[in-house]
Order: C-alpha cells, then sequence, then structure tokens
C-alpha cells in the first residue's frame, strides 16, 4: 500500500502537489506521483510544468481527471468474434510477395521483428491477417510506425477495429481520450529498489476484468536511447512443458482475480479510480486460445487465491508457476524499443514484464497501450462454444460452493443461466 498522504496546498491560484510522509521510492510510471506532479486550475492532475515543456509529444501526456472518478462503468458482456479467423492462413495481404517487409523471427517459436509495414495504413483485410499473425507469433515488433505522429481519434479508430477499448480504472491518459493507457517514467531520480531487489513482475493485462485484453499494442513515443525494454515469455510453450499429470491438474482449476489493490494505490496516492466495476472475477487457471486451438497458462497477474483451495496451497501453486515462468529463459524474449517501435502482443498467450533499469540521468520515457478487449477466458472448446454474454456470471462465492467437494464436472459449470 501507498504510504499516507498529506495535501499541502502551494498556492490556491495555481496547481496543488502532493507530498509524500514515509516515501518509500520515485514514482511509478502509471500512475499520478503526488511528489513531482502537479494539480491544475481546473483540478485536473498531470505531470510538471517542467516535464511539459520537455515533451514533443503533448498531446500525448498523461493525466488523471477527478471529474471522471467513478463515472464508467464495466464493457458490457459481448460475444468477441478475433478478427484472426477472418485472416488468409498464408498472410498474404499483410505481406504481399512484392511488399518490401521485412521480417526477422526473434527466437524459433515467439516473437518477430517487422520492417516496412506501416501499422496506421493497413486496410481491414490486412488487420485480420495482422490479428492472426500477433497471435501466432505471439509478440510483434514493428519498427519505424507513426501512430505517435497521427490524430489521437485516427489511432482510437485502429484499436478499436480489434475489439471495444479497455478504458483503465487508474492510469494517466490523453485529455479526453481515456481509451488510452499511458506508461510516463518520469526523467530524474527514481528509487525502485528501496525496498527490493528486482522490479520484474510476470504478468497478463487487466485480467481481473470479464473479457480481458487480447491483442495489444504498446508504442514508444520518446524516451532514452537504450533502457525499457519488455520481456516476454511463452505461455503456450510453459503449459505444453508440463506433464500431463501436472496439465490435468491444472486445467480444472479457477483463479479469483481482483483490482482491489491497484486501485487502493491509486487513491492513496491523491489519484483516481474511473470505473464501478465488480471488483473480483474468476478465471481459469490454464485458458483456451480459440483462434489458436491451443491451451497456456492464465495466472498470476492479479491472481489471488485459486478456488477451492487453501491459501497456502494456491501460494503454493502459483508461486511454483510464477517461478517457472522466471526463470525458464528458453521461452523468454526481450524486446527493445527505438523512436516510433510498437510492440503488438496477445495478452491471451504471453506473459511480460517491465524492464526498470533506466538511471537518474535518462529522459523520460514516454509510451501509450491500446487495449482491445477480446473473449471471455475459458478453459476447453466446449466452454468457449457454451459461454454466452446473455449468462449472468457466477460470483466468487458461488464458484467457492462449485469447488466445495473438488473439481466439478464440465456440465456443472456449463450448467446453463443461474437465475
Amino acid at each position: 500500500m501507498s504510504a499516507t498522504l498529506k495535501p499541502v496546498l502551494k498556492n490556491q491560484s495555481k496547481a496543488v502537489t502532493y507530498e509524500k510522509r514515509n516515501a518509500t521510492g520515485g514514482a511509478d510510471a502509471i500512475h499520478f506521483s503526488p511528489s513531482t506532479d502537479l494539480i491544475r486550475e481546473d483540478g485536473v492532475l498531470t505531470v510538471s510544468k517542467e516535464a511539459q515543456k520537455a515533451s514533443g509529444y503533448p498531446q500525448w501526456l498523461p493525466t488523471w481527471d477527478p471529474k471522471l472518478s467513478f463515472k464508467f462503468e464495466d464493457e458490457p458482456a459481448f460475444s468477441h468474434v478475433d478478427r484472426g479467423f477472418f485472416a488468409d492462413p498464408h498472410l498474404k495481404r499483410l505481406f504481399p510477395e512484392d511488399g518490401g517487409q521485412e521480417i526477422r523471427n526473434l527466437t524459433p517459436k515467439l516473437g518477430s521483428e517487422v520492417r516496412g509495414v506501416q501499422l496506421s495504413q493497413l486496410s481491414p483485410s490486412q488487420k485480420d491477417d495482422l490479428a492472426l499473425y500477433v497471435a501466432q507469433r505471439g509478440v510483434v515488433v514493428f519498427r519505424d510506425q507513426d501512430l505517435r505522429d497521427k490524430n489521437l481519434q485516427e489511432v482510437k479508430e485502429f484499436g478499436q477495429y480489434f475489439g471495444p477499448l479497455h478504458i483503465h480504472q487508474t492510469s494517466g491518459a490523453p485529455e479526453g481520450f481515456p481509451e488510452f493507457h499511458i506508461t510516463y517514467r518520469r526523467a530524474g531520480p527514481s528509487k525502485p529498489f528501496i525496498n527490493k531487489i528486482a522490479s520484474i513482475a510476470w504478468h497478463s493485462d487487466i485480467t481481473y476484468e470479464l473479457q480481458p485484453a487480447g491483442v495489444t499494442f504498446f508504442g514508444l513515443i520518446e524516451g532514452p536511447e537504450a533502457g525499457g525494454d519488455t520481456l516476454f515469455a511463452d505461455a503456450i510453450e510453459a503449459y505444453e512443458r508440463l506433464s500431463p499429470t501436472f496439465q490435468k491438474f491444472l486445467d480444472g482449476l479457477r483463479l479469483i482475480h481482483s483490482a482491489r489493490l491497484q486501485a487502493a494505490d491509486s487513491l492513496a496516492k491523491g489519484s483516481i479510480q474511473r470505473k464501478k466495476f465488480t471488483s473480483e472475477t474468476v478465471h481459469p487457471l490454464v485458458r483456451y486460445h480459440p483462434v489458436l486451438g491451443k491451451k497456456s497458462i492464465y495466472a498470476k497477474a492479479f491472481g489471488t487465491r485459486i478456488i477451492g483451495l487453501k491459501q497456502e496451497e494456491s501460494d503454493l501453486v502459483l508461486n511454483f508457476i510464477q517461478n517457472f515462468i522466471a526463470t525458464a529463459q528458453d521461452l523468454q524474449l526481450r524486446a527493445s524499443y527505438e523512436p516510433g517501435t510498437v510492440v503488438a502482443w496477445d495478452n491471451r498467450r504471453v506473459f511480460h514484464s517491465a524492464v526498470n533499469d533506466l538511471t537518474d540521468k535518462d529522459a523520460a520515457r514516454h509510451c501509450f497501450r491500446i487495449t482491445p478487449l477480446a473473449e471471455r477466458p475459458v478453459g476447453s472448446k466446449e466452454e468457449y462454444e457454451t459461454w454466452s454474454p446473455n449468462d449472468r456470471e457466477r460470483t466468487v462465492d458461488e464458484w467457492e460452493r462449485l469447488y466445495e467437494n473438488g473439481v466439478p464436472s464440465l456440465s456443472s459449470v456449463f450448467s446453463g443461466t443461474l437465475d
């Protein structure tokens, strides 16, 4: 939990800054920083005046508007049909023979780097191929992109082709565009290692949502020449390496995912919480990818406890998974950034972690994320074909009762609506 905050009024006619008591280190890259940021006269929270002057892309700078607190509902449940289903299986529309594109695989199974394809210029059919390609490769690093230079509405519409865009409950967003998730690592001293020796945190994005992220786009707007890479790990490969016995054990389990700590951390810093949402969601520990027809490990991220297990038992399983992902470097890759780089990944089949290796002398690192929502996570093809957005979702307590005598049969899980 963040330190307790004492608001200090610096000047009634200007922005108000907040100071931390018992600070534990520098600001993170997602939330409002009371020690460095400011509050404008209209009440909107944003980065310092110095940071605004130094930015070459002020339209992309993060803001946190208190007027938007608790203004957004969750995206209603919807039937997601992945655009990858409409792709040319040979990807000839995305990569025509005379297209001049350069493609280099980063590892044999996971990740590719592409030059000569401009995402902002893709036709609908090329975007369909893109969706399949990102699913197949897991991570695709696109160089020399111009999305950061485009009108924000154009970039928003690009993302909406792949699904409804997620509105993050606490992160910074460009003013008027809450659909973008901004990461902004401020220039100057940062102390992420005061209370820990490493900052790697493997996760899939927004797993607490009923229908979390699918294909995701993350672009560097401006930043230092080196540093701030993203690590990725192949969750499909991880699952397939497990013994059949352990796969069978994990297959029927469900994990509680919670957004509560993230929201509490933001509010403790004097920032905002945009969304009214169901703060806990239950998803399968092993997820089925409908486009690829494969299974992947889907934990831990915002997971707190496995349904039907006691906390110590759950921790044992989740810690094993976390340690496996962290130490299996032969299913990982490291993506680096250049000006204009946009990295696309499939949150349904890879884990990722930011790398916090920038120095106190480095300039600010400013990035955007576009986060289309996808299908409700399911554990099997049968569940994917059975689930309906019209069905009422079970509460955590209802899932607990379903698992009180062990892992239930599929027929129990698929037993129609609960009303």
